[in-house]
């Protein structure tokens, strides 16, 4: 493609971004700007959350329903029921914090009978053995956990529109949507859902694993959910700076979006994802149940940059990840990006790969039971190589057994805007991804 060719279609695909939502309003624009931002429908086709009668949130919320919030239990009080709302985000606000906003620290979540060296000294493999923790300091350590959820969990009602004004963050703070339907988020910043008392799992694993409580977004048996614009980070408490304990990194961290329990029809679109071992969990367990025939899902123009797995890890979705980019520093401990899992149905089609020195195409996908992936249209660029397109499934195959068929059996159909080519769409996600990409 010409280089004048490719400005035209980066450039109306920049138009799509910033542009299209506004045009897609199921309600006149009315109010300040911010709130006609606020009103903003999921765009026609924009993946898996437009079909049906679409996402538009709070929408259709009345002028005693929008909501500006400044705190923790503001925030709780105006997303809660189901009633249609618009709940606009000011400043940052602590889920680790008192009901008068002052910082509450791990030590001040702890049970009396709870200490961290304690239950390292009763659990350690060597003395209790590869069994679950049970007994008084286990029972200390989940009231510990409790007194933590009642401040950091946020649970999300239906038909919610949450948005963040300029520079709004939630530092902290665990977004619940279950059984919720009709919800959008966007435009802030998700700082560190930190777990201060994580679960030893002796058994999950060959050496067992610290296993952590809270996402920054759990969708969890909901349907119609648009994530869009939102910056997701650890911020100054990365998973890389955790201790090892029994062995294991001490995981205090789980998801940044993970959408599980038969969730369906949702679309996480133009975010940045950075700084994270296990990003996007799409997919409950291994055992068919309630995520048989749901998890219809859309990933696109997101940037992963240091994300260690899950970009995204599926088990039985129709996942469509198209036009995304991924940023593989070679000093990262990675893992994976696309995690193939049973009866899953990933159709990748453009996605932009940046890989460290060291790091070799075929680490993009991993095995975790499933046994098909459409994968079309990736470029990589190689350590300090030159961007090349690249078939990341053959390079798979020929290094790691069994193989994984190269036809996962549908055809996305949901898509707004051009699919672009993968470099075009590596500029247009670094230009246009994340939060305070917004006009507002």
């Amino acid at each position: 493609m010409r280089f004048r060719s490719l400005a035209a279609v980066v450039a109306g695909a920049m138009l799509v971004a910033l542009a299209a939502p506004a045009a897609a309003a199921s309600v006149p624009l009315t109010g300040s700007a911010m709130e006609r931002l606020a009103r903003q429908a999921l765009p026609a086709d924009d993946g898996w959350a437009a079909e049906g009668a679409g996402t538009t949130g709070g929408a259709a919320a009345t002028p005693e329903n929008v909501f500006y919030v400044d705190d923790r239990d503001e925030l709780a009080a105006a997303v809660a029921g189901t009633t249609p709302a618009i709940v606009i985000v000011r400043g940052t606000i602590r889920g680790n914090a008192d009901a008068n906003g002052a910082p509450l620290s791990c030590a001040q979540f702890a049970d009396p009978a709870y200490s961290l060296d304690a239950f390292l000294a009763a659990y350690d493999p060597v003395v209790w053995g590869r069994v679950a923790p049970s007994g008084p300091l286990e029972e200390a350590r989940a009231r510990s956990a409790a007194n933590q959820s009642a401040r950091v969990r946020v649970n999300v009602g239906s038909n919610k529109t949450i948005i963040g004004s300029r520079g709004a963050t939630l530092n902290g703070i665990f977004l619940r949507l279950d059984g919720s339907a009709n919800v959008i988020i966007r435009n802030i910043t998700h700082e560190d859902a930190r777990d201060c008392f994580p679960v030893w799992s002796p058994t999950d694993g060959e050496s067992g694993n610290w296993n952590a409580a809270y996402d920054n977004i759990w969708v969890r048996n909901s349907r119609h959910v648009w994530v869009d614009h939102n910056t997701f980070t650890d911020a100054d408490n990365p998973d890389s700076a955790q201790p090892l304990h029994f062995g294991r990194p001490y995981q205090v961290h789980d998801g940044q979006t993970d959408i599980t329990n038969g969730s369906n029809f949702v679309t996480v679109s133009y975010n940045r994802f950075t700084n994270h071992d296990k990003t996007m969990l799409i997919g409950s367990t291994n055992t068919p149940g309630v995520d048989v025939g749901a998890l219809k899902v859309t990933v696109h123009h997101n940037e992963f940059d240091g994300s260690v797995q899950r970009a995204p890890r599926v088990r039985f979705g129709q996942v469509d990840v198209y036009n995304n980019l991924y940023r593989v520093p070679a000093d990262d401990p990675y893992e994976y990006s696309w995690g193939v899992g049973v009866q899953s149905a990933i159709y990748a089609e453009n996605n932009y790969f940046a890989l460290g020195v060291g790091v070799a195409p075929d680490a993009i996908v991993f095995d975790w039971g499933g046994t098909a992936l459409t994968e079309k249209g990736t470029w990589v660029r190689a350590g300090r190589s030159l961007p090349r397109p690249a078939d990341v499934l053959a390079a798979y195959n020929a290094v790691h057994d069994p193989d994984i068929a190269a036809d996962a059996g549908w055809t996305p159909t949901l898509r707004a805007g051009p699919v672009l080519p993968a470099p075009a769409a590596a500029l247009v996600v670094e230009l246009c991804a994340g939060a305070r990409r917004l006009p507002v």
